[in-house]
């Protein structure tokens, strides 16, 4: 297709685009005002003269948080759930009591085991006597060497048992601890599986949960595709990352990058986090790469299970062009810019965008460094080839040319009868 053909769908597509915009601005009733030897003055229009400069990029993803630390809180022992000691869904320490169970059968265990364990000390005890009174009959041989070693050996079974017993005395006394249930780690208990009266048993102990939520983590992932084309970028100067992003941690555990994080009702939330996790291989389920950001959470704002955006800064695009968001117009075509030429004419020219950063789009391809693109004045500029009065644009202001009516049209206004 050829430029003009190609300037021509464009102006078409243009005129169908904003059909009530031409409207609203056309000339109404009596005669239209008049600039020198009877034409239309030039439209006044804001534009921006393109400069080649380090973008800051911002990767923006789906995630999720999760608590930093998530345990499930299991009985030891089988018994009758006696009291919950806790409050549901509220913060505990860890070693905070949760859950009572009946100790009784383990008291009785344990008073069965310190008995057997006197018994086995009194064992040790007398036949450490005897084998005291034999030792001297054995060195004069007064007692057969087999009487000798039966005193030895009486001596260190009993020693054995001695030992057999207190370890059976820990083990009750363990068991006893163990009907009562303490907080694993600090953090949000759930609620609780087992109500009072409740028999627990091996095969289903679970009790409660305990999120801790401070700091939170939120996952999220990276597709194979787009670290492809990430990569692709890097390597020809397109894209630079942060310098501990290809797995190098700081002292602090990041990877470089600065994490904040969008809510789901579009607020930012009001502190930044870090990246500390990037998995080296790809997850076969999801065809992705998976990723972990850390972010505080002292004021439990954020809660797990949460779908948030997570944006991470600290890239940057090297000698990369971008344009305000108002100067980029959809076409049936594609995006598309008006550029003012050197004669002050627009030029519409199709672009490639590839990334957003500070309200403005990074542009690849379809401008220069030098050119002038229109951000303001659509609403009076907007047929290829029509002849514009380009000022600066100014962030933030209003364009000239969309608040003031041309100077002939002022005069005409007030010499208007009224």
């Amino acid at each position: 297709m050829t430029t003009s053909r190609t300037t021509q769908i464009l102006s078409t597509t243009l005129l169908f685009t904003l059909p009530m915009l031409l409207i609203a601005c056309g000339p109404s009733g009596g005669g239209a005002p008049s600039g020198p030897g009877g034409g239309m003055p030039p439209p006044e229009v804001s534009v921006i003269t393109l400069q080649a400069k380090a973008q800051p990029v911002e990767l923006e993803y789906v995630g999720q948080t999760a608590g930093s630390r998530e345990t499930e809180v299991r009985a030891r022992v089988a018994g009758i759930l006696q009291q919950r000691l806790f409050v549901e869904g509220t913060a505990v320490q860890a070693g905070t009591p949760l859950f009572q169970i009946d100790p009784a059968t383990f008291q009785n265990q344990l008073a069965s085991a310190e008995a057997a364990l006197a018994v086995a000390e009194a064992k040790v005890k007398q036949t450490r006597r005897d084998h005291s009174r034999a030792a001297p009959l054995a060195a004069e041989k007064a007692i057969s060497q087999k009487e000798a070693d039966d005193s030895q050996s009486a001596l260190e079974s009993a020693e054995a048992g001695l030992k057999q017993a207190q370890a059976q005395t820990n083990e009750a006394r363990l068991n006893l601890a163990y009907t009562k249930v303490v907080a694993p780690i600090s953090g949000t208990t759930g609620t609780a599986a087992k109500s009072d009266g409740n028999l627990i048993t091996a095969s289903d102990s679970l009790l409660t949960t305990i999120v801790q939520t401070n700091p939170m983590y939120v996952n999220f992932s990276l597709s194979e595709a787009e670290l492809l084309r990430m990569t692709q970028q890097m390597a020809s100067g397109q894209l630079s990352l942060p310098g501990n992003a290809t797995g190098k941690r700081a002292a602090n555990g990041s990877l470089g990058f600065t994490v904040s994080v969008k809510l789901a009702d579009g607020s930012l939330y009001g502190r930044t986090g870090k990246l500390n996790f990037a998995s080296e291989k790809v997850n076969p389920q999801t065809g992705s790469f998976e990723a972990r950001a850390e972010l505080p959470n002292p004021d439990g704002v954020l809660r797990p299970g949460q779908f948030v955006r997570i944006m991470l800064g600290g890239a940057s695009r090297p000698n990369s062009l971008s344009v305000p968001q108002r100067a980029v117009i959809d076409s049936p075509f594609g995006k598309i810019v008006f550029v003012v030429n050197k004669d002050d004419k627009l030029e519409p020219r199709p672009v490639e965008l590839d990334g957003w950063t500070q309200g403005e789009w990074i542009v690849t391809k379809g401008v220069q460094t030098g050119e002038r693109v229109l951000v303001e004045g659509f609403i009076k500029a907007h047929d290829p080839g029509m002849t514009v009065k380009p000022v600066p644009y100014v962030p933030g202001a209003t364009s000239n040319a969309q608040v003031k009516p041309p100077a002939a049209a002022a005069s005409q206004a007030q010499a208007a009868p009224k």
